[in-house]
């Protein structure tokens, strides 16, 4: 998102954090602007019963956890790697600097928030009434055009596991499982060795 060229003359620092790691907790005051440089970072909570709703994952040079940043509430969602993983972690007071001095960047990490409330908007529209297959089909198509920015004709391979697709579109795992099967005898994914593509 921000070159890192950038954030480090903003004196953004580099932290290693082990698989299953906490980088900060639901309703923690948020302090500061967070970019993997390596590895990958889930953002989710619990409901009333103990089943978890990933709200996002976020890989190499992508950022997270921003909004309550910039309108001073706690997090919604804790925020754990999901492998080994290198964070970019820059204050507060010196994000709003930098990005008073870079409207480029600013603009581009307001294109980034519209796109995670646009993605919000879909998944909450789809948990509401659609049935499984569609759902899996749009988060697919969301991911591959909106978050990757990939052309439509290129094979996108889904990032995610099937455990994390049914924990983002609120199924279950068997639920994900067996449509995906349907998705593959459609035609609308493939699986090549148990990875799924679009």
């Amino acid at each position: 998102m921000i070159p890192e060229d950038i954030l480090f003359e903003y004196n953004a620092k580099i932290k290693a954090f082990d698989k299953d790691e906490k980088i900060f907790s639901e309703n923690e005051i948020a302090r500061n602007y967070y970019q993997v440089l390596k590895g990958a970072v889930k953002m989710s909570n619990f409901n009333d019963d103990g089943k978890e709703f990933i709200q996002g994952i976020f890989y190499k040079e992508q950022s997270f956890g921003e909004p309550p940043l910039f309108i001073n509430v706690p997090y919604p969602a804790n925020a754990i790697t999901l492998s080994d993983s290198e964070i970019l972690i820059l204050p507060k007071e010196r994000l709003l600097d930098l990005l008073t001095k870079h409207h480029d960047i600013h603009l581009k990490i307001t294109e980034n928030l519209a796109k995670r409330l646009y993605y919000k908007a879909i998944i909450a529209s789809e948990i509401s009434g659609q049935e499984p297959m569609h759902r899996i089909l749009r988060f697919f198509d969301y991911l591959k055009n909106d978050v990757h920015e990939l052309t439509s004709n290129s094979s996108f391979k889904i990032p995610y596991t099937r455990q994390q697709i049914a924990d983002v579109l609120g199924l279950r795992v068997e639920t994900v499982i067996r449509s995906i099967k349907n998705l593959e005898k459609k035609g609308e994914v493939k699986i090549i060795s148990r990875k799924v593509y679009r």
